[in-house]
């Protein structure tokens, strides 16, 4: 694979996340990949105003990986409290599969050990996502048991399908850590 290229998403780069992000995870362009929730939410995935407020904040970063100029992939990175937070990964459907997201995660991973000097990494996942979880643990990451609810009314979060959706949060030690 060429070189993947990391840099901090500029407010420039919102509309080009939105657009990044919607393909991963809803409607048809998602089914591509293997981490589409299409047939678990419709709707927005991410807005403008979120992406804003995200590469704003002190401690959080959007990270993008280009290849040759393009966007591949994205992901947010923040401090959440002196413990790293790990969100909206989204990789391009045709490349999933391909390394891109290892990397990207990797680089989230040494952002919030390295620079920021946390000891730790955690996100939520829906908790029907048994492949997307898989895919974490391999990477180091176990289910911690704490359970979050979906937001369900908040168009914010996408249009459920379904009314047994909730979050799980994972977590790895990332202490020592030389991923």
């Amino acid at each position: 694979m060429d070189t993947l290229i990391f840099r901090t998403a500029t407010l420039a780069d919102i509309p080009d996340l939105v657009t990044l992000v919607t393909s991963a995870y809803r409607g048809d362009v998602s089914k591509r990949g293997w981490t589409t929730e299409a047939d678990l939410l419709d709707g927005q995935r991410i807005d403008a105003d979120a992406l804003r407020r995200d590469i704003e904040r002190p401690r959080s970063r959007i990270v993008i990986a280009e290849r040759d100029g393009a966007l591949l992939a994205c992901a947010h990175v923040a401090d959440d409290d002196g413990t790293g937070y790990f969100g909206m990964f989204s990789v391009r459907p045709d490349l999933q599969g391909a390394g891109v997201g290892k990397a990207m995660l990797a680089e989230a991973e040494r952002i919030a050990r390295a620079e920021w000097r946390l000891p730790a990494m955690r996100m939520t996942v829906i908790d029907l996502r048994d492949e997307l979880i898989a895919f974490y643990e391999r990477r180091g990451y176990a289910r911690t048991g704490i359970k979050k609810p979906f937001p369900y009314g908040d168009a914010r979060y996408g249009i459920p399908k379904r009314d047994d959706l909730r979050f799980e949060v994972l977590e790895k030690p990332l202490s020592g850590d030389t991923a």
